[in-house]
C-alpha cells in the first residue's frame, strides 16, 4: 500500500531530525530580504532571498572570526617580542664583571668606570719586543704593584685553586703563579720593564 504524502508544512524539520540546531534570520536580515524581494517585483521574499541573507550572515561571521584570529596572533607576537627584549636586557644587565680566568671583562671595566669614574684598560699581553714604552710602563707597574709587595696575600685557596690575585697574571699574559717564588719572578720582570722604560724616556 502506497504511503500517503504529508503536506510540507506538516513534515518534521530535517535539521531537527538530524540533531542540528535551526538557524533563523534576524529581524534586520528579514527586513533586508523583504527589500530585496520588492526590488525584484515580488510582494514577499522567497526562499532565494532568505538563502542570500543567510549566506551574507555566514560571510560576515567568517570575516569577523578571521579578524579576531589575526588580532590574537598580532597580540601574541607582540608579547613574544616584549619577552625576548626583556630577556635580552636582563642578560645584558647580568653580564659577568669578572673573567673566571683572571681580570675583568669588558662589561666589568664599563661598570667600574660608571661607579668609580676610572678608565680601566685590558692588560698588556704582547711580547716584550712588540711593546711600546707605555706598554712597558703599564705592565711593569702592574707586576711590581701586585707581586712585588713585601707580604704577598695567598696565591691559592684552601682547595688549592688560584685566588683572584694569582689569576690576574693571566689577564696580563703571564703564567698564573701558585708559589711566592713564581710571583716574585713576575715582579722582577716588571722591574726590568720599568727600568727599560726609564732608559727610553731618558734617551728621548
Amino acid at each position: 500500500m502506497a504511503r500517503s504524502s504529508r503536506a510540507p508544512w506538516k513534515r518534521q524539520n530535517p535539521r531537527k531530525r538530524a540533531g542540528k540546531a535551526s538557524k533563523h534570520l534576524t529581524s534586520a536580515e528579514k527586513s533586508a530580504a523583504k527589500v530585496r524581494a520588492r526590488r525584484a517585483g515580488r510582494r514577499y521574499p522567497n526562499l532565494v532571498d532568505n538563502i542570500r541573507m543567510a549566506a551574507r550572515k555566514r560571510t560576515k561571521t567568517k570575516s569577523a572570526g578571521t579578524s579576531a584570529t589575526k588580532k590574537t596572533r598580532k597580540a601574541a607576537a607582540r608579547k613574544t617580542t616584549a619577552r625576548k627584549s626583556a630577556k635580552g636586557r636582563k642578560r645584558g644587565a647580568s653580564a659577568p664583571a669578572k673573567d673566571p680566568r683572571g681580570g675583568l671583562t669588558a662589561a666589568g671595566r664599563k661598570a667600574f668606570a660608571r661607579k668609580q669614574g676610572a678608565h680601566l684598560r685590558p692588560g698588556v699581553t704582547k711580547r716584550e719586543s712588540e711593546m711600546t714604552p707605555q706598554d712597558m710602563r703599564r705592565k711593569g707597574s702592574w707586576a711590581v704593584r701586585f707581586y712585588g709587595r713585601a707580604k704577598l696575600p695567598p696565591l691559592v685557596d684552601a682547595r688549592g685553586r688560584p685566588t683572584r690575585l694569582a689569576l690576574s697574571a693571566h689577564a696580563w699574559g703571564e703564567p698564573v703563579p701558585k708559589t711566592v717564588a713564581a710571583a716574585r719572578r713576575i715582579a722582577a720582570k716588571g722591574e726590568r720593564l720599568l727600568a727599560r722604560y726609564r732608559r727610553i724616556k731618558e734617551g728621548a
